[in-house]
């Protein structure tokens, strides 16, 4: 175990919040409930977001952006929209601060009070689809398929650090189609992307579902998602794309000239991921000596450390280290030479298995003499000797190993926690003890979906695509089910 760091059995939450500051991913900000993402951390953010990006450039979509600023009367033009965002909305009300005449510092000038209040975004719908209204007139304009990198604000009253923030980092993406279908394809396409991200290059298992009509984003027809679960039995939403009909272009009248001359309303969708990601893919892997990062993720894919004595050794030590990071560098290998000399071998070991580096190369006297080099794994630990003139093929076989290990890993840990039930007294008992997914009957209403919920804190994930389609008894109310549902407690 990584010194002073709580064990997953002992508190998993301690763990994992100790775990993203020992590391160096995050830090609590001066202001409650927001974070500074560390240098390390943003890497792994910027990771994802190159990746993310070229899968959205290959499905057709360009980047853009819109302002951080929505005057608050967008937000009453879809009423299911404002319901669901009112309570985590930041709101700016003047523009412009004073002295106070009478000594106690600065206040807000009352004088400059905004005719209109702006409403700090918690997603954009409402901004960019005013802004449609002035793009769009004929179906020659469409599609319309636009991300956009950004920050958001949503005032969270209970926050951890990358899962849930009171601003956070993400990617939304906002399409316009000519017709239902069209973008119904989008929904499904960019849920595909998600889906492919997370599995290939997070090496995390999710299942793909759709939400119920109580946890549907507000303003959509319907919520697309994709669920993962956590080493500590809890559900983690690590994806969402979004069908919303025309309920946005209709509330801002965005119309366009069919084909056939008839003057039609817009056809939408929206998508997103966030910094949330950060936090899925410490939760997923990690163990109690630190982080364990996908080699296609991790910011540095392995680290040389020289060990020596005497100034002779060091200069072989070095020659035969910086060898070894040329071959690694040109096969791709994104590789550190740690030559310093203000800590010891121990020490760095330590640390870069804390960062979850995935391979570490340890380079001495008697491996120059022998030829050899030791690597280690960090996602299992083990280390053997290899020739020094394989090392490049080795590590690079090796992180493809690690890749997979670590999918395969989090597959078979789902697996044997994703527990299918008959009855609400099996359901309890699960959800009470030792989580994971539970798969159910249930009767397609809200009011079960929510007795459920508050009598276990257990939630509807999805309704998965590749579910049970045979029908049953609901485990709560025993009537009519016509499918099972993804239960579980969630982050």
């Amino acid at each position: 175990m990584a010194k002073g760091l709580t064990s997953r059995a002992t508190d998993y939450s301690q763990w994992y919040n100790e775990l993203v500051i020992k590391a160096d991913l995050a830090e609590n900000s001066a202001v409650r409930g927001c974070m500074v993402i560390k240098p390390y951390g943003y890497s792994i953010w910027e990771k994802m977001q190159a990746a993310l990006d070229a899968m959205f450039k290959r499905t057709g979509h360009s980047n853009a952006y819109f302002p951080l600023f929505i005057p608050k009367s967008f937000f009453t033009k879809e009423a299911s929209h404002v319901e669901g965002f009112a309570k985590e909305c930041a709101v700016v009300t003047h523009y412009r601060l004073k002295n106070d005449p009478n000594g106690k510092g600065i206040i807000v000038d009352e004088t400059a009070k905004l005719e209109e209040e702006l409403i700090v975004r918690p997603t954009s719908e409402t901004i960019i689809w005013n802004t449609y209204k002035g793009w769009i007139q004929s179906y020659r304009d469409l599609p319309i398929l636009v991300n956009q990198w950004a920050n958001v604000v949503r005032w969270e009253m209970r926050t951890r650090l990358f899962l849930r923030t009171a601003e956070f980092l993400w990617q939304e993406g906002h399409t316009a189609h000519a017709t239902a279908q069209e973008a119904i394809d989008e929904t499904n396409t960019m849920l595909d992307v998600y889906a492919e991200f997370a599995e290939n290059f997070m090496a995390l298992p999710v299942i793909k579902g759709r939400k119920t009509e109580n946890e549907r984003f507000a303003g959509a027809v319907d919520t697309l998602c994709i669920e993962a679960l956590m080493q500590d039995g809890k559900a983690l939403q690590c994806g969402t794309s979004h069908f919303l009909g025309q309920n946005f272009a209709k509330a801002f009248d965005v119309k366009f000239t069919s084909k056939d001359g008839n003057l039609e309303h817009v056809w939408a969708t929206s998508w997103g991921v966030s910094t949330r990601l950060v936090g899925a893919l410490i939760m997923a892997h990690s163990d109690d000596n630190g982080l364990v990062l996908p080699p296609k993720l991790a910011p540095l894919q392995a680290v040389i450390v020289p060990i020596y004595k005497t100034d002779e050794e060091y200069k072989k030590v070095g020659d035969a280290a910086r060898s070894v990071k040329s071959a690694l560098e040109a096969k791709g290998i994104s590789v550190k030479f740690d030559d310093r000399e203000t800590h010891k071998p121990g020490w760095k070991f330590a640390e870069y298995e804390l960062k979850g580096v995935p391979v570490r190369i340890a380079i001495g006297p008697n491996d120059v003499a022998n030829g050899t080099v030791e690597i280690a794994r960090r996602d299992t630990l083990e280390k053997k000797l290899y020739p020094a003139g394989q090392a490049a093929e080795t590590v690079a076989s090796l992180l493809d190993e690690i890749q997979q290990n670590l999918y395969d890993r989090a597959l078979k840990f789902r697996q044997e926690n994703t527990h299918q039930v008959d009855s609400y007294d099996e359901f309890r008992k699960i959800i009470d003890g030792k989580a994971g997914f539970v798969s159910a009957h249930w009767d397609g209403t809200a009011e079960t979906e929510q007795k459920i919920k508050e009598e276990t804190k257990a939630t509807i994930r999805c309704i998965p695509f590749d579910g049970e389609a045979t029908p049953g008894l609901c485990i709560y109310s025993g009537k009519p089910s016509k499918e099972r549902v993804l239960f579980a407690k969630a982050y």
